[in-house]
């Protein structure tokens, strides 16, 4: 009876050691796992989603060309004008008495020309008549040449004095709407001093602030994908400008898109997402790890998981190689490679990726 229960108990560490090793066979014949990026998902450097807003593409800093005291504001923020219309008016007497000043003074070096030419035609006459020297009619012409050179310089003063009578209106210069309004009734402002912005009517377009580090990744005509907050459906787009001088406080460019097929309902100040992606089937500014990348001779590849969850290396072209990361052309948007222990891969070998 012992030798039974002795046998039995060996037979069931047997089945259970014949179960455990069949166990073990299961788990290392399991495809392995593999860590991936999807190319031009994510990874392309020529990508980004920067907030934008609504303006107009002829924006107008205007200023009084003389200085003085604001007596009159005929428009607000969001006033829509005319060419011609009168948007503000500074006091113009001190700009009248500088005015009279340059008529007085055109009166006096007109009276003073007058004498001096007289002079001139008489001394000149005893001149003739061998009364004086030469050097004496030489000092009459010099006077005569001083006094007309004095009357020119007052008349251009007075006209000067005249023309700023008429600056002491600020007129519309173009129809449009008024944006922003930075003076206000009484202050005294001085000349080319900002008092109002004036959006001229035409063309919007929407401009994003893009950080130092993305800037070059930009070009003049490349296109973008606007959406609106306010607004249903996206419109196209293309980049117009971009600055060459980054913003002192937040040392971002920024970067005007125009609309050539604005939606129905932009206004001025709506706010905007811009979607900046390279173009094209071919993933040209695929960024990918460095341990993406294997050389196979002369050739750097990478391994592309197929749809079948089977390996397939493909050729690329280095294009720009960073600390920890590799810009390479070669692969198609959505292409899914292989980021981490390319070495111990082998062509058609199966492999599970995170999404399974």
């Amino acid at each position: 009876m012992k030798n039974f229960k002795f046998l039995a108990a060996l037979l069931l560490s047997g089945v259970v050691l014949v179960s455990g090793c069949g166990h073990k066979e299961a788990i290392t014949d399991k495809p392995v796992l593999v860590k991936t990026q999807q190319a031009g998902i994510g990874s392309s450097e020529q990508s980004g989603n920067y907030s934008g807003i609504v303006k107009g593409r002829y924006e107008t800093n205007m200023a009084f060309q003389v200085g003085g005291q604001i007596i009159s504001r005929n428009v607000q923020a969001g006033s829509r004008v005319r060419a011609g219309d009168v948007l503000m008016v500074i006091d113009a007497r001190d700009v009248l008495q500088q005015s009279n000043q340059g008529d007085a003074q055109v009166a006096s070096a007109r009276a003073q020309l007058e004498l001096a030419e007289k002079n001139l035609e008489r001394y000149t006459q005893l001149f003739e008549e061998n009364a004086v020297s030469r050097a004496t009619l030489d000092q009459y012409q010099t006077n005569y040449d001083a006094a007309f050179a004095a009357y020119r310089s007052a008349y251009a003063q007075q006209k000067q004095g005249h023309n700023a009578l008429g600056y002491t209106n600020l007129v519309a210069g173009a129809n449009g709407v008024v944006s922003a309004i930075s003076a206000e009734e009484g202050q005294v402002v001085a000349a080319g001093q900002t008092v109002l912005t004036l959006v001229q009517n035409g063309e919007m377009e929407v401009e994003i602030a893009v950080p130092e580090n993305k800037v070059s990744e930009l070009s003049l005509g490349m296109p973008v994908s606007v959406n609106f907050w306010a607004l249903k459906g996206r419109a196209d787009g293309t980049i117009r400008e971009i600055s060459p001088m980054a913003d002192s406080t937040t040392r971002t460019y920024k970067v005007r898109v125009s609309l050539p097929e604005p939606p129905a309902g932009m206004q001025l100040g709506m706010t905007a997402s811009v979607d900046i992606k390279g173009d094209g089937n071919e993933a040209g500014g695929a960024v990918l790890p460095l341990s993406a990348i294997f050389q196979d001779g002369d050739t750097p590849q990478v391994w592309v998981v197929g749809d079948d969850n089977t390996l397939t290396a493909k050729a690329v072209a280095v294009e720009n190689l960073g600390d920890d990361k590799v810009q390479v052309t070669g692969l198609n948007v959505g292409d899914l490679v292989v980021t981490a222990g390319v070495h111990k891969l082998h062509e058609g070998q199966t492999v599970r990726t995170e999404a399974d």
